[in-house]
């Protein structure tokens, strides 16, 4: 016997079928809106003064990363990197070197950024 009538789309009655239980998607680590804001206003300075020029950001499961660029083709000058596991030990906030060096870590993300904060000093 056919439950299903000719003029309905067969591809509905699969939907209906479907549990309503699916499998969330897998926990990723992210910058919240506070911390993207800070680190994109540091990039727009940096691009305005001509220093930086492409970014990418990644969220994996175990940290985020915000990478910056001099020009696409290249490695990323910095990566700024936030690791939750890390937050109570030597704080979940990095700026890491081209070359793997780690400049600064820290707890918060202001005081990690100004070791690439370059801002103009009254003399």
């Amino acid at each position: 016997m056919n439950l299903i009538s000719e003029d309905t789309d067969p591809s509905e009655s699969r939907a209906v079928a479907r549990p309503a239980t699916a499998v969330p998607p897998p926990n990723r680590v992210t910058f919240n809106r506070l911390e993207l804001n800070r680190i994109l206003n540091l990039y727009g300075r940096m691009v305005a003064d001509g220093e930086w020029r492409d970014y990418a950001i990644d969220f994996m499961k175990e940290r985020a990363v915000f990478s910056v660029f001099r020009r696409a083709s290249e490695v990323p000058i910095y990566r700024i990197e936030k690791d939750p596991r890390l937050a109570r030990k030597q704080g979940m906030y990095s700026v890491i070197s081209a070359t793997g060096l780690i400049l600064r870590r820290g707890h918060e993300l202001e005081r990690v950024l100004l070791v690439i904060d370059r801002k103009l000093a009254v003399v």
